[in-house]
C-alpha cells in the first residue's frame, strides 16, 4: 500500500457496474481506485502495469474469465494483489472453481457499500476469512465433490495447528484465534502461518478450501477444536 492507501483495480464488462464501485470506494479515506478493466485478459495487463493491492473481479467476462485471469495474475507476479471475485451468484461453481485459482473471497454485486468497503480493507489486511460463512456454505457444496484420499499434510499437522485451521475456518482474525487458545497474538500468527506453509495454501480463503476438500472439515459437523488421535502434538 502506497502511504497507507489501498489502490484498487475495477474488472467488470459493464460500464455501469464499474463506474458504481469506483464510486463508492473513492468516497472513503484510505481507498482509491487506481484502474479499470472490462475483460478478463485487460484486467490481466492493467494489473501487471499498475501492480494495486486489491482486485475486484468479475466471475464472467469476455475473452477469459475471472478464473483465469485470477490464475494468470497470481501465476505470474512475485507480489501478487489480493483478489476479490464480484458475482451475481452467490452459490456458484464459477465463484469457487475462481476462489480455488486463488481469490481471497467473493462479494455479491448487489452487496451493500458498506460491505463493499469492509471487504476491501479486510482483504487488504489479509488477517481474517473474508465473509467466512459464505466461503463455507461454497467449500461444503463443491469441495467434497473433490474430495479424495486424505493428503499427507493431513496427518502432518500438531493437534494445535489443526485446531487453530478450524479456528481459521470459522473465520476468526489472529487475535480471536490467540483468545480462543490462551496463547499470544504472535504465537497464534506462528501457527496460522503454520498451517498455511503445510497445507499449501497462499490464504486463509485457500486452508479452508483444502480443508474442505481433504475431508479435514466435513460439511455438518461444528468447527469447534477437537483433539485426533492421528495428529502429532505441539
Amino acid at each position: 500500500m502506497s502511504g497507507g492507501t489501498v489502490r484498487i483495480v475495477v474488472a467488470d464488462d459493464e460500464c455501469m457496474v464499474r463506474t458504481a464501485l469506483r464510486v463508492i470506494l473513492d468516497a472513503e479515506a484510505g481507498l482509491e481506485v487506481v484502474g479499470e478493466a472490462a475483460t478478463g485478459a485487460e484486467a490481466v495487463s492493467v494489473v501487471r502495469e499498475l501492480r494495486p493491492d486489491v482486485v475486484l473481479m468479475d466471475v464472467r467476462m469476455p475473452e477469459i474469465d475471472g478464473i483465469r485471469a485470477t490464475e494468470q495474475i497470481l501465476g505470474t507476479l512475485d507480489d501478487p494483489p489480493r483478489i476479490v471475485v464480484v458475482t451475481t451468484f452467490e452459490h456458484d461453481s464459477y465463484v469457487y472453481e475462481a476462489l480455488r485459482a486463488g481469490a481471497a473471497g467473493f462479494l455479491l454485486k448487489r452487496a451493500a457499500a458498506e460491505d463493499l468497503v469492509q471487504a476491501v480493507r479486510l482483504v487488504a489486511r489479509s488477517d481474517s476469512l473474508l465473509f467466512p460463512a459464505a466461503v463455507r456454505g461454497l467449500a461444503a457444496e463443491y469441495g467434497r465433490r473433490q474430495a479424495a484420499a486424505a493428503p499427507p499434510w493431513v496427518a502432518r499437522l500438531t493437534e494445535r495447528e489443526a485446531e487453530v485451521l478450524r479456528l481459521m475456518a470459522a473465520g476468526l482474525t489472529n487475535a480471536e484465534i490467540a483468545g480462543r487458545l490462551t496463547v499470544g497474538t504472535a504465537t497464534a500468527k506462528t501457527h496460522v502461518a503454520a498451517v498455511l506453509a503445510k497445507t499449501g495454501a497462499r490464504d486463509r480463503t485457500q486452508a479452508v478450501i483444502a480443508a474442505y476438500e481433504s475431508g479435514f472439515i466435513t460439511p455438518g459437523r461444528p468447527l469447534r477444536p477437537r483433539g485426533n488421535g492421528s495428529l502429532r502434538k505441539g
